[in-house]
């Protein structure tokens, strides 16, 4: 059984940094692309961030390329989502996604397994 399990959330001023984690288990993590997106209240699922199983290759929505960072432990199951310079626009739940098939993937539809959730709340 997949599960990932986000965990670092919570509230953060402007300008302030964050960093969120998921733990994988269940699924050949050195062979997935993984993937963040966020959910905003009355708001659709938007992508936020994504890296090739390597690491190698990266993709960021243009709303946050320059101030979020994602990587990954291989050795630890683990993706990371590094948040510099949140801005109240942040704010939203985020999600921790897996995809099975090689090559970013950019749309909700294109990740098989899915995290929970943790709330990230930018204050002004």
């Amino acid at each position: 059984q997949v599960q990932l399990v986000e965990s670092g959330g919570g509230l953060v001023q402007a300008g302030g940094s964050l960093r969120l984690s998921c733990a994988a288990s269940g699924l050949t993590f050195t062979t997935s692309t993984m993937g963040w997106f966020r959910q905003a209240p009355g708001k659709e699922r938007e992508f936020v961030a994504a890296i090739h199983w390597s690491g190698s290759n990266t993709g960021y929505a243009d709303s946050v390329r320059g101030r979020f960072t994602i990587s990954r432990d291989n050795a630890k199951n683990t993706v990371y989502l590094q948040m510099n310079s949140p801005k109240p626009g942040d704010t939203a739940v985020y999600y921790c996604a897996a995809r099975r098939f090689a090559g970013l993937g950019y749309g909700p539809d294109q990740y098989t397994y899915w995290g929970q959730g943790t709330q990230v709340t930018v204050s002004s």
